[in-house]
């Protein structure tokens, strides 16, 4: 019998999405083949503390005896791919893949990533200088510019100017932009903290809620008439992009609530849209991806306005992967199932490593300099 993938999934965080993160790796869990993988379920609690039992999950959720569960880590060192036991004598566990489903910060932002890279543990998702880039949405929006992909127009301020100075603040926003505004964190997903301004008061309020999430804000101006749009990317060196699916939101922008709490968004999928704007966004979406130098996978969301004019978005390095996630139901009405498209994941994880393991991480100069 071929031995089982022992894959680790990790979840949970030091995030406003840590409930988000739950629900993403139980779905996950569930639709993994339980003949081709053993499942190590890895929480972290709120506090940062990482956990492994079969009731870690469970617990999390409820949030209930955590401080009674053994602490277990992966530690920094290379090549021995070992899930730790902190303060017991428990045995270490193997591990040959790591899933992270880590929403937000701490998870998504290439922290967790440098952590695996320095175990040397192959993991699914774009690496720390994508997952950095996906994360920060002022310095992603810097490159897609660089790069002459369409934005919106925006500004950007550290949090400290929004206390320090906001009359100054909402000057820079005013001259630069139109109302309605977005206002967000730099660096939060699944629309945390994020407000639409529609006048200077509702302006100084999203300004200062942003202000609590991140060191930095940043202000966009809005597009009337805009439809969401969203498309998944799959892959490494050669991506490729799903169908683009449509949501429409159940507020009056996309929000927390309207993605998770209310249930009253819904998704269009395949999105009405023409033959050449789907190959535009397609287009566009790879290019996204490819400028961040990510690999593995991701979501790249879209403004298409009603004369077909588009606007990237942001990338999402990893989305959500729920029941109701459009990630991996784009990619369902593309002809790829949901187990089949975590086998698939999985796979870009092992041959992502197995390429970085060429390369030469050490050097021999002519002579021993550093001794003298």
């Amino acid at each position: 019998m071929e031995k089982k993938i022992r894959i680790g999934v990790i979840f949970g965080g030091r995030s406003g999405e840590h409930e988000v993160s739950l629900v993403s790796a139980s779905s996950i869990i569930h639709a993994l083949d339980k003949d081709k993988y053993e499942v190590i379920p890895i929480g972290i609690a709120p506090d940062g503390r990482w956990l492994s039992s079969a009731n870690t999950m469970s617990l999390l959720k409820t949030k209930s005896q955590l401080a009674d569960e053994p602490e277990r880590i992966i530690g920094p060192e290379p090549h021995r791919r070992e899930l730790v036991s902190v303060e017991h004598n428990a045995p270490p566990e193997e591990i040959d893949v790591v899933f992270p489903i880590v929403h937000g910060t701490y998870g998504e932002d290439g922290t967790l990533q440098g952590l695996l890279e320095l175990a040397d543990i192959p993991y699914v998702g774009a690496g720390v200088l994508g997952s950095a880039l996906g994360m920060d949405k002022v310095l992603q929006k810097k490159v897609f510019k660089q790069e002459g992909l369409p934005i919106v127009k925006y500004v950007w301020v550290l949090s400290s100017e929004v206390g320090g100075q906001p009359k100054k603040i909402i000057g820079l926003c005013e001259k630069s932009l139109r109302y309605p505004m977005f206002v967000k964190p730099a660096n939060t997903g699944s629309s945390v903290g994020i407000t639409k301004a529609h006048n200077r008061k509702e302006l100084l309020n999203g300004l200062t809620l942003a202000a609590t999430f991140d060191r930095k804000v940043i202000v966009e101006e809005g597009v009337k008439g805009v439809r969401e749009i969203e498309c998944s990317v799959l892959g490494n060196d050669s991506p490729i992009a799903s169908i683009p699916g449509e949501i429409i939101p159940g507020n009056e922008f996309y929000d927390y609530d309207a993605k998770y709490v209310n249930g009253n968004s819904t998704s269009v999928i395949p999105a009405d849209l023409p033959k050449k704007a789907v190959k535009e966004i397609q287009r566009l979406a790879v290019g996204a991806f490819r400028s961040l130098d990510c690999w593995g996978m991701a979501r790249v969301d879209f403004f298409v306005t009603s004369r077909g004019k588009i606007y990237l978005n942001e990338i999402n390095t990893i989305p959500g992967f729920t029941s109701i996630s459009i990630y991996p139901k784009l990619w369902e009405a593309s002809g790829l199932a949901y187990p089949d498209l975590l086998d698939k994941l999985i796979t870009l994880a092992f041959e992502m490593h197995a390429s970085k393991s060429t390369r030469a991480t050490s050097y021999s100069p002519s002579s021993a300099w550093y001794n003298v």
